[in-house]
């Protein structure tokens, strides 16, 4: 449990929505950002991709949509999350220490032989000490906050009309207070419903307790499955259930990120739209969860993923698509909003669905190898798969040595990057496995001559002599972190002095202390300022692999205290204040965790 005390404060005593001091809540359907002051400052709805209601993150202005329950003359907030469950626990306490407690989570639960995930937002509100007193801000906004939705009224119920959608608040809280937006006393538990504009069947507490039961049910269950390692348990843990959090059921995309337009670094203009499914971080939320036995995220994944594939018809595939396998991410700036503290743009769609990145046939590849391999799968794939995931092992074969944008996006500057062509590498020698696996040895010869042939040329092309390292393209000079991956994909032993040199090198060019950043040439916005997470948990992966497993863990725990007061991650680390940049949560970041807690933790049997 974590406590602040109101410092900084704005408006109505409390500091201004623009902070990563959030819990997200969610049901693999839509999500919600909640700050520690039991404020929703961010949700999109009718699904991750879609319209922010709830937009205070990026326009903390009094413009800004946002949802709060404020006690009058605030002290200070608890939060914490149920443990082992995606319920989030808010306590606010005012200067007498009086306090009220907000309970928020998104339902989850089997019924009636199937997931049911609604598009409900279940706030449960209830006096903890005293006679408090608390005023309810629901202001949600349409159309990229441009448009104010009419308000009607019923007996138990507020509609919020808007172009598109209507939601409606059901609520046992007198209507009168949340329509005038004043102050009165919490003499007794209040429950709030906001979802679509249906009729509840059952009472408003009836539901509320029930949905409440029912998802703390449904996340112990699925929490008690997973295989932890020893150390750091609550740590994996939390960082499971955002990366389940992160899938979108419906159609089995993951999604980067909950956020856009959270900058990279500050003022940096490096602000993009991360709510779409990437194939490269895909694969490692995949590659991740599976490493703790929790296998339904990769049969849900590999559904999309099938899709993916079979619309690609052998030909080129893109780094990115929607959730709903939209191809046209069309990017815009909405100059309207403020962005995250004041920091635009704010900008909708990537324009990274236009590049060629030539390491997404190998992530592809690479996402859908286990299921040829393990036995628990309901329908594990078959020959039917192979041959399509064949044609994908073709264009990695096609591009292997042609220029790209890489794999960090670079929007002005073509390469033969060399993780690229790792992953092509990746490809080639997984399609070989999975052909020796159906006793197909002349395919299963033909892809590991392939594979030997490109991982000869990177050998010999991406090794820079004057660098003593592995650098980012073939006969470059420059240094890039994901050189380290070569170890992770089984490209080379980590114990090969080539692969040692590597790593020596990168400590001494991209660390900040524990951090890492990406790469160290400027790209299109000049010198990365701040350390990217995911190549941070790399190098970590890297330490322990060559034998260095002090220092890791070393770094390891650096980045666990980098976490918010909830456990969550972003995209980046600041490495002089330490303070979280980028959007949120980033999956990527999420996945070093739980690979690092199961590379480092020592092994079970040594204490039971």
């Amino acid at each position: 449990m974590s406590a602040h005390p109101a410092d900084a404060a704005g408006p109505r005593g409390l500091p201004p929505p623009s902070s990563l001091d959030v819990g997200v809540i969610g049901n693999c359907a839509y999500s919600a950002l909640v700050d520690r002051y039991a404020r929703v400052v961010w949700c999109c709805l009718p699904r991750f991709d879609g319209d922010p209601v709830f937009n205070a993150l990026i326009d903390p202005s009094d413009d800004g949509a946002l949802w709060s329950f404020e006690l009058e003359s605030f002290a200070r907030s608890e939060q914490y999350y149920e443990p082992n469950t995606a319920i989030l626990r808010t306590r606010l306490y005012d200067t007498q220490g009086q306090g009220i407690e907000v309970v928020d989570f998104a339902p989850r639960f089997i019924s009636r032989n199937r997931m049911f995930r609604p598009l409900t937002l279940v706030r449960r509100v209830k006096p903890i000490a005293g006679a408090p007193r608390m005023r309810v801000v629901l202001r949600p906004r349409f159309e990229w906050g441009t448009v104010r939705p009419t308000l009607t009224q019923g007996s138990h119920h507020i509609r919020y009309v808007g172009p598109t959608q209507t939601l409606r608040l059901n609520t046992n809280a007198p209507l009168s207070y949340i329509f005038a937006e004043s102050h009165f006393v919490v003499d007794r538990p209040m429950d709030f419903i906001l979802g679509p504009d249906e009729t509840l069947q059952e009472g408003i507490r009836e539901v509320a307790r029930a949905f409440e039961q029912d998802t703390a049910a449904y996340w112990r269950t699925w929490s008690s499955r997973l295989h932890i390692p020893l150390e750091w348990q609550e740590a994996t843990i939390r960082a499971a259930i955002t990366l389940k959090l992160s899938l979108f059921e419906d159609t089995g995309a993951i999604i980067a990120a909950m956020t856009t337009s959270i900058p990279e670094a500050p003022g940096s203009q490096r602000n993009w739209d991360y709510r779409y499914c990437w194939l490269r971080d895909a694969f490692f939320v995949v590659r991740a969860l599976n490493s703790l036995s929790e296998i339904g995220t990769m049969e849900d994944y590999l559904r999309w993923l099938g899709n993916v594939v079979a619309q690609a018809a052998g030909g080129h595939i893109k780094p990115l698509y929607g959730i709903g396998l939209e191809l046209d991410l069309q990017e815009q700036v909405l100059p309207h909003l403020p962005g995250y503290r004041g920091m635009g743009p704010v900008r909708v769609g990537n324009q990274a669905h236009e590049h060629f990145q030539h390491d997404v046939y190998g992530n592809v590849i690479l996402g859908a190898a286990q299921a040829f391999h393990d036995r628990r799968l309901l329908r594990p794939a078959g020959l039917a798969e192979f041959q399509q995931l064949e044609q994908v092992g073709e264009q990695a074969w096609r591009v292997h040595d042609q220029p790209d944008a890489g794999m960090w996006e670079l929007r002005t500057r073509a390469r033969v990057h060399t993780s690229s062509c790792l992953m092509s590498w990746a490809a080639c020698d997984r399609l070989g496995k999975i052909a020796t696996r159906f006793g197909l040895g002349d395919r299963a010869q033909f892809w590991h001559q392939r594979a030997h042939h490109i991982r000869e040329r990177i050998l010999r092309e991406a090794w820079s002599e004057r660098r003593q390292a592995f650098a980012e393209s073939f006969g470059g000079q420059d240094l890039d972190a994901s050189a380290l991956l070569m170890a992770e994909v089984g490209f080379i032993e980590p114990r090969d002095p080539r692969f040692v040199a590597t790593v020596d090198a990168l400590e001494r060019s991209l660390c900040d202390g524990p951090y890492m950043r990406r790469y160290e040439a400027p790209d299109d916005f000049g010198k990365p300022e701040t350390a990217f997470n995911i190549c941070t948990f790399w190098r970590i992966d890297a330490l322990a692999r060559i034998g260095r497993t002090a220092q890791a863990r070393e770094i390891f725990e650096a980045m666990l205290a980098a976490r918010n007061h909830l456990g969550l991650l972003s995209e980046d680390t600041h490495p002089l204040t330490g303070e979280m940049w980028g959007n949120f949560p980033q999956t990527y970041s999420m996945v070093g965790l739980i690979n690092g807690a199961v590379r480092l933790s020592v092994p079970w049997d040594t204490q039971i």
